[in-house]
């Protein structure tokens, strides 16, 4: 009785790690990006799963192995795709090797490398749509209210607003009583501080995700641009891994970047020309001359409904 579990277990082991690897995907298993790294391995393996593949993944922790050593000791012949890293600085590693294979880099860096493509829930992406948006709306002043002791989350996203916003921005510490028809207010600041600035006006009103909060009423007017996944329920994936263990909205993110990596991935291996875009779990998907494109989905709260703008 005792060999058979054994040989059991062996089996089951073999099915999970296998001897080589279609895929190998490099996230870190400790340290300071652990719990995201978690987060996008379920997002990942979840969408992995529902799409009923037959590539063999192995996963490997980057806290424990360095690039160089990944790069000469776990890829062979077999590894038709690297998935990952996620750190910043391994990316850059990676892109001064030059790989001879598909690299899906997880984050974004300054540098472009040949073969290595950086998929990220980039703010200057979220800025991008925020400013479409603006646009569609004919903003030509944007007045801005920050939440004191934001500064630092909110940063990238302002400085890449302001390199894309063609009209002018104001900071001021309240909401004008007064405003013309194209000029709008963004707020920057947590669910709890919105809720501290009162009843808001229902025009022209826009927040970024860190406003949003699970089970917490979203003011009448209210527009943002987010991970289109958290506010639909076709990603039966990310439902799924939901599920097995609740996320913040925060996390619920990253679960969704993870599986937008797999369909990336899927397709990589897919399309020789590597060019192609599809609907994802975290917005529009473009790949184009080497490059990830995301335009996430924006919205707006009405009377009944979270209403997407077009």
């Amino acid at each position: 009785m005792y060999y058979k579990k054994y040989c059991l277990l062996l089996g089951l082991a073999a099915l999970v790690s296998p001897v080589y690897a279609d895929i190998l995907v490099i996230l870190p298993e400790s340290g300071t990006m652990a719990r995201a790294s978690q987060s996008i391995k379920r997002g990942f393996l979840s969408a992995y799963t529902a799409s009923g593949s037959k590539e063999k993944i192995i996963f490997v922790d980057s806290t424990k192995n360095s690039i160089d050593t990944i790069f000469k000791k776990k890829i062979d012949h077999n590894v038709h795709l690297i998935v990952g890293p996620l750190l910043r600085t391994e990316i850059e590693e990676v892109i001064q090797m030059n790989p001879q294979i598909p690299v899906l880099a997880l984050n974004d860096v300054n540098t472009q490398g040949n073969n290595v493509w950086q998929f990220s829930l980039a703010k200057q992406q979220d800025a991008a749509a925020l400013n479409h948006r603006f646009q569609k709306d004919r903003i030509k002043k944007l007045f801005i209210v920050r939440e004191t002791g934001t500064e630092s989350a909110t940063e990238l996203l302002l400085s890449a607003l302001k390199d894309q916003f063609a009209s002018e921005i104001e900071f001021v510490d309240e909401i004008p009583q007064k405003r013309s028809s194209k000029e709008g207010v963004l707020l920057l600041g947590s669910h709890h501080w919105l809720e501290q600035l009162g009843t808001l006006p229902e025009k022209n009103i826009y927040v970024t995700p860190m406003s949003i909060e699970q089970g917490q009423s979203i003011p009448i007017g209210l527009s943002f641009c987010d991970t289109p996944a958290l506010y639909n329920g076709q990603w039966a994936d990310l439902i799924e891994a939901y599920k097995k263990q609740p996320e913040t909205m925060a996390f619920q993110r990253l679960l969704a970047f993870g599986g937008d990596a797999w369909t990336i991935s899927q397709q990589l291996l897919e399309n020789p020309e590597r060019k192609f875009s599809f609907e994802g779990r975290t917005g529009t998907i473009s790949v184009k001359d080497g490059k990830i494109d995301r335009q996430p989905y924006c919205y707006q709260q009405q009377k009944n409904e979270i209403k997407i703008l077009k």
